[in-house]
């Protein structure tokens, strides 16, 4: 695999605004040498975005128990939300001239070898999880949910639905938001702060808890970890897409507190919560911190940090578009 931890091109040097040099003394709270300063500029974008958020709100109101979500409306609801995020940034590469690739999601390599592996690896993931669980007694497949005839159509719908997913709450948390605060306050602060945004937004779901955010939150430093190393979001949008499809379709189980329509089998979880996750689903269980944490032994065998790196230099590691 060592054609997979190659380092990808560098882009060039860009000023993040197209604005004459500041001078000493002027301006300060809104520029700097690089012109204006990248919390304006992720105010700029995140400001419609919070707007949205607050317009739909009521479609995951958080409540006790669990909830059956129309995948279609789901579907519908994933692709509005990765427009919006991704046509902000669009619009923020054209002011600050940049290319749209830089923000992680570079069409050089859309859909090629990192994406692939990561759909394998996050397939993998899940079936461990679900093994542990079931070897302790805390998961039953049950009996069939769907017609034989609707399997594969139902089973693709939910894979299209959770690609959808993986693209915007990637790019949401780890794209242009997770590129701008990490050129004001470095890479590693951004991404603890927007994983832990990432967890707290979860918890929204009907039946998620603070064990399950928590665990969430996690992921979200694995998928910066996975950022760091790649260069770009395609083996997280692939492993995230894969993960929530296993989890969902394949075993049936909650994702983060939800239940969606369309899975495979009427499966059961039963025991203890720190086992099952309980009304979170495996995503609560103290076995997803075990798997998250081989999660983070792949990538670095995967690709291994060869040389070493500013914090910069590794958000800058893209192909350009």
């Amino acid at each position: 695999m060592s054609h997979l931890s190659s380092r990808v091109p560098q882009v060039p040097d860009v000023p993040s605004l197209a604005l004459p040099p500041v001078k000493p003394g002027r301006n300060v709270v809104f520029f700097n040498e690089r012109g204006l300063r990248a919390g304006w500029r992720l105010l700029i974008y995140t400001s419609p975005f919070i707007v949205l958020w607050f317009l739909t709100r009521g479609s995951r109101s958080a409540g006790q128990g669990q909830a059956v979500f129309s995948p279609l409306g789901m579907l519908i609801g994933e692709v509005i939300s990765f427009a919006a995020v991704f046509g902000l940034a669009l619009i923020m590469s054209r002011i600050e001239r940049r290319s749209p690739g830089v923000y992680g999601l570079p069409i050089t390599e859309a859909f090629g070898g990192k994406f692939w592996l990561g759909i394998l690896f996050g397939l993998a993931e899940i079936c461990v999880l679900m093994g542990l669980i079931s070897a302790f007694g805390g998961y039953s497949f049950g009996s069939l949910a769907l017609a034989p005839g609707s399997v594969v159509r139902w089973g693709l719908f939910h894979l299209l639905l959770f690609t959808c997913v993986g693209f915007f709450e990637e790019f949401a948390f780890r794209g242009y938001s997770q590129f701008t605060l990490a050129d004001g306050i470095g890479f590693w602060p951004a991404a603890l702060l927007l994983s832990l945004g990432f967890g707290y937004v979860h918890l929204r779901n009907p039946g998620e808890g603070w064990v399950g955010a928590a665990s969430v939150a996690l992921v979200g430093i694995f998928f910066a970890f996975t950022l760091y190393r790649t260069g770009n979001l395609w083996y997280a949008v692939g492993l995230h897409a894969s993960f929530d499809w296993g989890e969902t379709f394949l075993f049936s189980v909650p994702d983060s507190g939800l239940v969606i329509e369309g899975h495979l089998s009427n499966s059961v979880l039963h025991g203890p919560k720190w086992l099952t996750g309980g009304t979170v689903g495996p995503e609560g269980s103290v076995f997803c911190f075990l798997t998250v944490g081989l999660q983070f032994l792949v990538v670095m065998l995967l690709f291994p940090n060869k040389s070493a790196k500013s914090d910069t230099d590794a958000v800058a590691a893209v192909a350009p578009i």
